[in-house]
């Protein structure tokens, strides 16, 4: 028997978001409803960067690929969930070497933001030089729990760095109930064009 771990967060007007910042919350309004004769309809105004989304290269390079680029063959297969609720600060290369990493796998790193529901400045993330042997390796998906895979890094290096080399990021995900291991991971991104990034639903199925 198989399990499905839904890892998406939920879309909802007092959703955390980056830095706290309340513009950037999803906006939900009822535009017409039954009281007024019309079928209920609701409006949602959301930056593209709150909640479960994927990050093409023109978010940080100018002139990169956007969010059509980007095949869902690559956000959809197999994948690896890696415990990383020990690190403090960041993820380096060191933390890494013990997995084993391989060739064209998709991984996801589960780290304290998962057992969080609020935005924390200090939360961990992907160091360059992390990421760096990841792009090296030749990594399919890079994916993390908190709202962003770096912080506190003049120039924006973790993204740069997989995004040249053909990585995607996936930000945003909810690993709290699902323990390391193997697993078939799909995430789907919002069919959108144009932009530098898209909402998505991603999900994991496992072995029950």
């Amino acid at each position: 028997m198989s399990k499905l771990y839904d890892i998406s967060m939920t879309i909802r007007a007092d959703m955390p978001s980056w830095g706290n910042d309340p513009a950037k919350k999803p906006r939900i309004e009822n535009v017409q409803n039954h009281d007024q004769g019309q079928p209920h309809e609701s409006l949602l105004s959301q930056n593209l960067h709150t909640g479960t989304h994927v990050d093409a290269p023109l978010h940080m390079i100018a002139g990169g690929d956007t969010i059509e680029t980007i095949p869902l063959e690559q956000l959809v297969g197999p994948a690896r969930v890696l415990d990383l609720t020990h690190v403090e600060d960041s993820i380096a290369k060191a933390d890494l070497e013990p997995f084993a990493i391989r060739k064209g796998e998709r991984l996801l790193f589960k780290t304290s933001s998962s057992f969080s529901e609020e935005f924390r400045d200090d939360f961990v993330f992907l160091r360059e030089d992390g990421a760096r042997y990841l792009a090296e390796i030749g990594i399919r998906v890079a994916a993390i729990d908190a709202l962003g895979i770096e912080r506190s890094q003049e120039g924006y290096p973790t993204h740069r760095t997989l995004m040249k080399s053909g990585v995607v990021i996936v930000e945003g995900l909810r690993l709290k109930d699902v323990p390391a291991g193997n697993y078939w991971l799909v995430v789907a991104p919002l069919k959108m064009t144009g932009t530098e990034a898209a909402p998505a639903r991603a999900f994991l199925i496992g072995e029950e």
